[in-house]
């Protein structure tokens, strides 16, 4: 889990920064839009969007490493604060982005959804912490720190029905970000039962 954050999050910055700074290639796709897309403002949002985003992912994936010194727990629980904030602000720049979603009202509508659930996640593993009731906090971190995956869930199905199934851009990118959403839920719900209890 390590490997895959540290790498996507690279590649994330990578992408945004150096191979298509002005992310022409995917705001061109961009077609059916309600209201005018003022680009500046939207990539200075997806600025904020991405930085939170990666430190979601980072900060999630240091928290899930064992350790019970008093040190560690500190730590622990300073990462987790940050955890949440950083979703916290993933989920209000994807409000604000949801109603330009590529692949029309279905995905904005998917999006907004996934932000509730996302935060309603994160608030019940922070609540379970404050109350040290930890086999819960655990459960719920899970559950929220599987939808950091959502970004990279989308591409994976992206490239499998638009690049090997032929579907258009849209249809895909809208089948892709819902069967991300339902597949992540599901894959945190499997590790749950998996999981031994401590």
């Amino acid at each position: 889990m390590v490997a895959v954050t540290a790498a996507f999050v690279g590649w994330t910055i990578l992408n945004r920064f150096g191979i298509d700074p002005g992310f022409a290639d995917f705001l061109e796709r961009k077609t059916g839009l309600d209201r005018p897309l003022r680009v500046p403002v939207w990539l200075r949002v997806l600025d904020v969007h991405i930085a939170f985003a990666c430190l979601a992912m980072i900060a999630g994936v240091a928290n899930f490493a064992n350790g019970k010194s008093p040190h560690r727990r500190k730590l622990h629980r300073m990462a987790g604060y940050v955890y949440a904030f950083s979703v916290l602000a993933v989920a209000l720049t994807s409000g604000y982005m949801a109603p330009y979603a590529t692949g029309g009202k279905a995905v904005g509508m998917a999006f907004n959804l996934l932000n509730v659930v996302w935060l309603f996640a994160t608030a019940m593993a922070v609540i379970y912490a404050r109350g040290k009731k930890i086999d819960k906090h655990r459960r719920w971190m899970i559950r929220s720190y599987a939808f950091c995956f959502t970004n990279l869930g989308t591409h994976v199905m992206l490239w499998a029905f638009v690049g090997l199934l032929g579907l258009n851009y849209d249809t895909g990118y809208a089948v892709s970000v819902i069967g991300t959403i339902v597949s992540l839920f599901l894959a945190a719900e499997l590790v749950i039962r998996l999981r031994p209890r401590s």
